[in-house]
Protein backbone atom coordinates (compact mmCIF):
# COMPACT_ATOMS: atom_id res chain seq x y z
CA UNK A 1 0.00 0.00 0.00
CA UNK A 2 1.22 3.41 -0.66
CA UNK A 3 0.09 6.71 0.14
CA UNK A 4 0.04 10.11 -1.72
CA UNK A 5 -0.69 13.64 -0.44
CA UNK A 6 -2.51 17.00 -2.24
CA UNK A 7 -2.78 20.32 -1.24
CA UNK A 8 -4.41 23.20 -2.87
CA UNK A 9 -5.60 26.94 -2.02
CA UNK A 10 -9.36 26.02 -3.80
CA UNK A 11 -11.24 22.86 -3.61
CA UNK A 12 -11.68 23.08 -7.76
CA UNK A 13 -7.46 22.70 -7.65
CA UNK A 14 -7.95 19.62 -5.45
CA UNK A 15 -10.61 18.08 -7.47
CA UNK A 16 -8.64 18.08 -10.68
CA UNK A 17 -5.18 16.83 -9.33
CA UNK A 18 -7.39 14.09 -7.54
CA UNK A 19 -9.35 12.76 -10.93
CA UNK A 20 -5.96 13.17 -12.79
CA UNK A 21 -3.96 10.94 -9.96
CA UNK A 22 -6.91 8.06 -10.12
CA UNK A 23 -7.19 7.67 -13.63
CA UNK A 24 -3.74 6.30 -13.43
CA UNK A 25 -3.35 2.48 -13.12
CA UNK A 26 -3.83 2.82 -9.31
CA UNK A 27 -6.58 0.86 -6.84
CA UNK A 28 -8.09 3.55 -4.47
CA UNK A 29 -8.23 2.12 -1.34
CA UNK A 30 -9.67 4.89 0.44
CA UNK A 31 -9.59 9.06 0.55
CA UNK A 32 -9.17 11.31 3.81
CA UNK A 33 -10.55 14.90 3.21
CA UNK A 34 -9.68 17.92 4.83
CA UNK A 35 -10.03 21.59 5.00
CA UNK A 36 -8.35 24.03 7.34
CA UNK A 37 -9.35 27.66 7.62
CA UNK A 38 -6.99 30.58 9.04
CA UNK A 39 -7.29 34.54 9.38
CA UNK A 40 -4.63 36.17 7.99
CA UNK A 41 -4.94 40.33 8.42
CA UNK A 42 -8.39 40.53 7.01
CA UNK A 43 -8.59 37.59 4.05
CA UNK A 44 -9.18 34.34 5.16
CA UNK A 45 -6.77 31.65 3.87
CA UNK A 46 -8.25 28.21 2.68
CA UNK A 47 -6.45 24.75 2.48
CA UNK A 48 -8.08 22.12 1.08
CA UNK A 49 -6.47 18.60 1.23
CA UNK A 50 -6.43 14.94 0.75
CA UNK A 51 -4.59 11.44 1.31
CA UNK A 52 -5.11 9.10 -0.60
CA UNK A 53 -4.25 5.64 -0.29
CA UNK A 54 -3.84 3.06 -2.86
CA UNK A 55 -2.12 0.17 -4.28
CA UNK A 56 -0.38 -0.50 -8.01
CA UNK A 57 -2.60 -2.48 -10.48
CA UNK A 58 -0.28 -5.33 -11.05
Amino acid sequence: MKVKIFDENHEKDLEDSINKFINEDIEVIDIKYQVAISDFTEDQIYCFSALIMYREKE
